[in-house]
Protein backbone atom coordinates (compact mmCIF):
# COMPACT_ATOMS: atom_id res chain seq x y z
CA UNK A 1 0.00 0.00 0.00
CA UNK A 2 1.19 3.14 -0.97
CA UNK A 3 1.71 6.17 1.98
CA UNK A 4 0.08 8.49 -0.02
CA UNK A 5 -3.78 8.08 0.59
CA UNK A 6 -6.80 8.10 -2.65
CA UNK A 7 -9.06 11.05 -1.69
CA UNK A 8 -12.71 11.02 -2.31
CA UNK A 9 -14.20 14.41 -2.36
CA UNK A 10 -17.70 14.53 -2.68
CA UNK A 11 -19.86 17.91 -2.67
CA UNK A 12 -22.60 16.87 -4.86
CA UNK A 13 -26.03 17.13 -2.35
CA UNK A 14 -27.22 13.20 -2.14
CA UNK A 15 -30.90 14.65 -1.99
CA UNK A 16 -31.02 15.82 -5.26
CA UNK A 17 -28.55 13.88 -7.33
CA UNK A 18 -27.05 9.63 -7.15
CA UNK A 19 -23.82 11.12 -7.71
CA UNK A 20 -22.87 11.59 -4.10
CA UNK A 21 -23.80 7.49 -3.62
CA UNK A 22 -21.68 6.94 -7.04
CA UNK A 23 -18.75 8.53 -5.45
CA UNK A 24 -19.09 6.35 -2.35
CA UNK A 25 -19.75 3.46 -4.15
CA UNK A 26 -16.74 4.05 -5.95
CA UNK A 27 -14.52 4.55 -3.46
CA UNK A 28 -15.30 1.35 -1.22
CA UNK A 29 -14.55 -0.47 -3.85
CA UNK A 30 -10.96 1.40 -3.58
CA UNK A 31 -10.89 0.54 0.27
CA UNK A 32 -11.78 -3.40 -1.27
CA UNK A 33 -8.45 -2.87 -3.12
CA UNK A 34 -6.57 -2.45 -0.59
CA UNK A 35 -5.68 1.23 -1.28
CA UNK A 36 -5.66 3.67 2.05
CA UNK A 37 -8.73 6.43 1.10
CA UNK A 38 -9.74 9.33 2.55
CA UNK A 39 -13.31 10.39 2.37
CA UNK A 40 -14.40 13.68 2.27
CA UNK A 41 -18.00 15.23 2.48
CA UNK A 42 -17.98 19.15 1.52
CA UNK A 43 -21.37 21.18 1.84
CA UNK A 44 -24.45 19.50 0.95
CA UNK A 45 -22.35 15.96 0.66
CA UNK A 46 -22.90 15.85 4.16
CA UNK A 47 -25.91 14.78 4.18
CA UNK A 48 -24.81 11.12 3.16
CA UNK A 49 -24.68 10.60 6.93
CA UNK A 50 -28.52 11.40 7.41
CA UNK A 51 -30.16 9.12 9.76
CA UNK A 52 -33.24 9.48 7.38
CA UNK A 53 -31.90 7.94 4.36
CA UNK A 54 -35.42 8.38 2.41
CA UNK A 55 -34.99 11.86 1.49
CA UNK A 56 -31.65 10.64 -0.72
CA UNK A 57 -31.62 9.34 -3.85
CA UNK A 58 -30.20 5.33 -3.71
CA UNK A 59 -30.75 5.86 0.09
CA UNK A 60 -30.77 2.46 0.58
CA UNK A 61 -27.61 1.81 -0.95
CA UNK A 62 -26.39 4.90 0.89
CA UNK A 63 -26.89 3.06 4.61
CA UNK A 64 -25.50 -0.05 3.19
CA UNK A 65 -22.43 1.11 2.11
CA UNK A 66 -21.82 3.69 4.84
CA UNK A 67 -22.60 0.51 7.12
CA UNK A 68 -19.68 -1.12 5.39
CA UNK A 69 -17.71 1.63 6.15
CA UNK A 70 -17.94 1.94 9.46
CA UNK A 71 -17.13 -1.56 9.91
CA UNK A 72 -13.65 -1.04 8.52
CA UNK A 73 -12.68 1.61 10.07
CA UNK A 74 -13.08 4.08 7.50
CA UNK A 75 -13.96 7.59 8.72
CA UNK A 76 -15.57 10.69 6.89
CA UNK A 77 -13.77 14.14 6.73
CA UNK A 78 -16.76 16.27 7.00
CA UNK A 79 -16.25 20.37 6.49
CA UNK A 80 -16.57 21.79 10.15
CA UNK A 81 -18.94 24.66 8.66
CA UNK A 82 -21.43 22.30 7.27
CA UNK A 83 -22.02 19.78 10.06
CA UNK A 84 -26.00 19.88 11.02
CA UNK A 85 -27.19 20.25 14.01
CA UNK A 86 -29.93 18.18 13.60
CA UNK A 87 -29.54 15.36 16.15
CA UNK A 88 -30.23 12.69 13.46
CA UNK A 89 -27.46 13.37 11.94
CA UNK A 90 -25.36 10.76 11.75
CA UNK A 91 -27.05 8.44 14.32
CA UNK A 92 -25.05 5.48 13.21
CA UNK A 93 -22.37 7.40 14.66
CA UNK A 94 -19.89 6.68 12.10
CA UNK A 95 -16.32 7.99 13.28
CA UNK A 96 -16.10 11.70 11.40
CA UNK A 97 -13.34 13.85 11.61
CA UNK A 98 -14.01 17.69 11.30
CA UNK A 99 -11.61 19.25 8.93
CA UNK A 100 -11.70 23.39 7.80
CA UNK A 101 -11.37 23.89 4.01
CA UNK A 102 -8.10 24.55 4.17
CA UNK A 103 -7.51 20.93 6.07
CA UNK A 104 -9.20 19.85 2.49
CA UNK A 105 -7.12 21.50 0.77
CA UNK A 106 -4.18 19.93 2.59
CA UNK A 107 -5.64 16.82 1.98
CA UNK A 108 -6.17 17.03 -1.96
CA UNK A 109 -2.65 18.22 -2.01
CA UNK A 110 -1.03 15.33 -0.11
CA UNK A 111 -3.27 12.82 -1.94
CA UNK A 112 -1.95 10.13 -4.66
CA UNK A 113 -5.46 10.46 -6.56
CA UNK A 114 -7.96 12.99 -6.25
CA UNK A 115 -11.77 11.45 -7.08
CA UNK A 116 -13.93 14.53 -6.80
CA UNK A 117 -17.85 14.22 -7.26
Amino acid sequence: MADEPVVVLISQDPRATGRAFEAMRIGVGIVAGENDVTFVLSGPAVHLLDADTDDLVDGDDVAKFRANLKRLGVPFHVEAGTVPEDADWNADGHEIVRVTREQIADLVRAARRVIAF
